[in-house]
Parts: C-alpha cells; sequence; structure tokens
C-alpha cells in the first residue's frame, strides 16, 4: 500500500504575512494529518520573499505542537548550509520533543549565490562536496560514534532521508541504506535512471532493510480541472518567475495563465509539471496512481502551493478520498 505525505514551503502570498504562511502551514498540518496522510515535511529555502520555511527546524517546532500523530520532518535540510554538529542538537531537540515522529531528509544542493555565502559564513561549494562525509559524521554525532556528544543529539534516532533530483543523491542513498526521496516536482529528468540505481546499489542498514522510495508531485484539486488549473497558476508563476531571476511572493491566480506565456515557457511548465495531478478528484486520483505504476513508489510526497491556504486544504482533503475510498 502507498502512503502520501504533504511537502510544504511555507509559502508567503502576495499581500500576506509571514505570520499568516505559518498559521497556513499549521493548518495544512491538521488537515494532512486528519485526512491520514504519513509525513508533513518542510523544506529549507533562504533569502526567498515567498518562501518561510528557512529556519525549518523551528517551524518544525510548531508544527509538532499543532499535531499529535503525523510524521513532521525536513523535506530537506541543505546540509552544507551547517555543521552536522548544529543540525544534530536541532533535530535531537525535535526528536526529544516529539518522539518517535521525527524524520530527517538531508540535502547537498547549496543553492546561494555569494551574499548568501557571505551572509552564512560558508564555502557552500566546498562544503557541498564535503556533504557525504558530513551525513555520516551527523550520524555518527547522534549514535555516540564521535568525541564530542551533542546534547541534545546524543542518542536521538530520527528517521534519516536522503533526498536528491541526480544520480548523486540515489549512489549515496545506496551506499549509506537510507530511504531515498526524489524531487520529481520540479526536477523529473532523472527520476526513472535515479531509482533504477538506487535499488540496483542499495546495501541493507540498521535503519533500512530493503530500497525505500518517495517520489513528489504536485497537486492541485478541485471541483473542476479548470478550476484545479486555477489553483495551480499561483505556483505556476512562481516557478516561472524563479526561472527568470524575479522570484517573489507567491501571486494570486491567473485564469488562463499558460496560454498568455511565450511558446519557450509554456514548454519550460509542461517539462517541470511531469509529475503533477491536476483536475478533478478522480482525475488527479488517476494521474497518482499512473505515477505510482511508472515508479514503484512506496510514497508519494505531494507540493504544490495555492494562493488561498484554505484552497490547498481543501484539495488534499478531496484527492486523499479519492485515493483512499
Amino acid at each position: 500500500m502507498t502512503d502520501f505525505s504533504v511537502l510544504d514551503l511555507v509559502p508567503v502570498r502576495e499581500g500576506g504575512s509571514l505570520t499568516e504562511a505559518f498559521e497556513a502551514a499549521t493548518a495544512l498540518a491538521r488537515t494532512a494529518e486528519k485526512v491520514g496522510c504519513k509525513r508533513f515535511w518542510v523544506a529549507e529555502h533562504h533569502a526567498m520573499a515567498g518562501i518561510a520555511g528557512g529556519a525549518a527546524s523551528v517551524v518544525l517546532a510548531h508544527i509538532g505542537n499543532a499535531t499529535s500523530t503525523i510524521r513532521i520532518g525536513s523535506g530537506g535540510i541543505m546540509l552544507p548550509n551547517h555543521t552536522p554538529f548544529q543540525i544534530a542538537e536541532q533535530f535531537g531537540t525535535l526528536d526529544a520533543l516529539f518522539p518517535g515522529r521525527i524524520d530527517l531528509g538531508l540535502g547537498r544542493a547549496p543553492g546561494a549565490g555569494p551574499e548568501l555565502q557571505r551572509a552564512l559564513r560558508k564555502d557552500l561549494h566546498r562544503a557541498a562536496e564535503m556533504f557525504p562525509q558530513d551525513v555520516v559524521e551527523l550520524m555518527a554525532l547522534m549514535k555516540g560514534e564521535t568525541t564530542i556528544h551533542p546534547t541534545p543529539g546524543l542518542g536521538a534516532k530520527p528517521e534519516f532521508w536522503m533526498l536528491g533530483s541526480s544520480l548523486f543523491g540515489a549512489r549515496l542513498a545506496a551506499e549509506l541504506g537510507l530511504p531515498y526521496a526524489f524531487a520529481s516536482h520540479f526536477a523529473p529528468d532523472h527520476l526513472d535512471m535515479a531509482l533504477e540505481l538506487y535499488r540496483r546499489d542499495f546495501q541493507p542498514s540498521e535503519q533500512c532493510e530493503k530500497p525505500h522510495v518517495m517520489a513528489a508531485m504536485n497537486l492541485f484539486v478541485a471541483d473542476t480541472a479548470e478550476e484545479a488549473e486555477y489553483l495551480a497558476t499561483s505556483q505556476l508563476q512562481a516557478f516561472v518567475a524563479l526561472r527568470t531571476g524575479t522570484p517573489g511572493k507567491l501571486p494570486p491566480p491567473v485564469r488562463g495563465y499558460r496560454d498568455q506565456l511565450p511558446a519557450q515557457a509554456q514548454a519550460m511548465l509542461a517539462h517541470i509539471g511531469q509529475a503533477s495531478a491536476i483536475g478533478t478528484p478522480q482525475e488527479a486520483a488517476e494521474a497518482v496512481k499512473a505515477f505510482i505504476a511508472r515508479t514503484g513508489a512506496d510514497e508519494i510526497i505531494f507540493g504544490g502551493s495555492v494562493f488561498e491556504p484554505e484552497a490547498r486544504c481543501r484539495s488534499l482533503e478531496r484527492a486523499m478520498e479519492a485515493l483512499t475510498s
């Protein structure tokens, strides 16, 4: 049986505030828990006016207090931005606050220009090269296999995940025996090859006896296909703005948005939207099931920023009803 989860960027919408963004994330997490989702993940992004999840561990503490059973975690922590010791402390704290509920998804991409590198006091490209060693060190810190012991952190047992959008993450996840989450919702190019490599080369570990795959999809569900497409246009605009170097806050939806774009932009959206379920509940459920059949994924995690928070909650409710009925 396939499990379903939610990925939230904690979007800040035009005309909205950070406080409202966190309130919306809380409402979405509660909805995810109510409809039977397994996990609620927050992604780390920095210096982006439209994304409020930069301090991911702090956001997760808030989400944890607002929920009771759903697993919460990072999708992911970009480890080159930090030291392993810092993340051991942060997620050791979360593990102590919410035992048995914490996931620690780790990514390599620094995703930062010179200004952010200076602000973080990091050579992020060099730090990215150290990513495999840092992952091993982080796990060792929690197991007590280092000379210094983080408190909190020592003895913590979050569920480690490797994130990726290329063959690098798949290879490392297989080598370390970790479950693997692929960012197919915005980077679908290497999906099939990465999953094949991961499953072929997987080495069993204490945490994971056999390969375990999560794949990400964009999800927008409404009463009609036209209304679902309308909901999706806020994220589509955000994608175009990001790819053209003008990111900002999440814009309101626009009817007929795709048709207004030049052919090159339409093709770009079609390409990065391959892993998407947009339509009525039944249409979305069929798209999700087809994607599961293609990938053999053990879990699907749904992303998709919507301008009206209530509409995203309703979208998730309708999708889950169709998928589980």
